[in-house]
């Protein structure tokens, strides 16, 4: 498993991820399909300024065209303050093969060598199993539920922090 940065060829895996059904179940539905070109091409500038990390999950070094899902981490206001946040989304046929897991401890591992990401918050989903137990495992803290404004809806999810300096396991 390997993590490359997102590039304007990743639209067909953002459709997949982002505009089924199955996919967006935690998430409050599938988005649009319009709109997702203009959404990869904001995620490479801002890999490229280095103000947000989108990490695709390549399950096979030999072939990185192949995704499995990726791992993002960024920064934004909540509540008036500001935090780190990282998200993951795996798709089917990978689920359950660690990658997820696996992407998600590298990021963290990232985040802890480059030292400006302080702690960092997930919210997974309530109903959302597998993201939770990852949280679980690699050593964030539990902090509460919380409802969570995303893509013009509310999710029911539950908030978890890791400081990789020192929560990391």
């Amino acid at each position: 498993m390997l993590l490359r940065d997102v590039e304007y060829g990743d639209v067909d895996a953002y459709v997949r991820m982002r505009c089924d059904p199955v996919m967006m179940a935690e998430l409050g539905g599938p988005l649009p399909r319009e709109g997702m070109e203009a959404k990869v091409r904001r995620d490479v500038l801002r890999v490229a300024a280095d103000s947000d990390w989108t990490k695709m999950i390549v399950p096979d070094e030999a072939e990185p065209d192949v995704v499995a899902g990726t791992v993002t981490l960024w920064p934004h206001e909540a509540d008036g303050e500001r935090i780190s946040e990282i998200g993951w989304m795996v798709l089917p046929e990978y689920q359950g093969q660690g990658l997820g897991k696996q992407g998600v401890r590298k990021v963290l591992e990232l985040a802890l060598d480059d030292g400006r990401w302080g702690v960092i918050h997930a919210f997974p989903a309530t109903t959302n199993a597998p993201s939770n137990s990852i949280c679980r495992t690699l050593g964030f803290r539990f902090l509460g539920k919380q409802d969570v404004p995303f893509a013009g809806r509310v999710l029911h999810t539950n908030h978890w922090a890791i400081d990789p300096r020192t929560d990391l396991i």
